[in-house]
């Protein structure tokens, strides 16, 4: 098979998160619609990223938050969105960047995106050293963005949600983000 001198898969990538740039785009201007909200996961690690230090020890890794009833002072960029949450009773402003997103959710229509950012980055370097023969450690590019149907989803990643009451945020205090099914906030037919 012939080299992807393209790049079809970062191109789909960034295709996607435009989807997600729109989304949030229309709820800075209108609010959430219905039932609408968001789970958003990131890595708290790359590259433009602004969280709090307390937040970055506690979520070294990754991070998902919940635009959902809490929030405030939302704003979107080309290349990010900022948002104000509570944390503990603590508020907090983060920026993410669209390109530090791991997935997207939204649980009232079941729609959810999943991006290989790890990938992403190593696909990147494996294209500037594709003039010099080079080939990256995995030596294939990374897979495109994914959109879940309701029997693919999984929770796969560690829920660091704005918490709706101060119980909640005491006992997430207490130990460190565990899987949450999403299944637990789907709606019951």
């Amino acid at each position: 098979m012939g080299q992807d001198h393209i790049r079809y898969d970062v191109l789909a990538q960034d295709a996607l998160r435009g989807v997600i740039r729109k989304v949030i785009g229309e709820v800075v201007k209108t609010g959430l619609p219905g039932d609408h909200h968001f789970f958003i996961t990131f890595l708290t690690t790359a590259p433009g990223v602004r969280i709090s230090s307390r937040l970055r020890e506690k979520y070294p890794e990754l991070m998902t938050i919940v635009i959902q009833h809490q929030y405030w002072d939302l704003q979107v960029t080309d290349t990010s969105f900022e948002v104000g949450l509570s944390f503990s009773d603590i508020p907090e402003r983060l920026l993410i960047p669209f390109a530090a997103i791991r997935g997207f959710y939204d649980p009232a229509v079941n729609f959810e995106l999943e991006f290989d950012v790890r990938g992403m980055d190593a696909a990147n370097e494996q294209s500037e050293g594709a003039d010099d023969g080079d080939t990256d450690e995995i030596g294939t590019a990374s897979p495109p963005a994914q959109i879940l149907t309701p029997t693919k989803l999984h929770a796969k990643e560690k829920v660091a949600a704005a918490p709706a009451s101060d119980d909640a945020s005491q006992s997430e205090e207490k130990k460190d983000a565990e899987v949450v099914s999403l299944d637990a906030f789907r709606k019951k037919p």
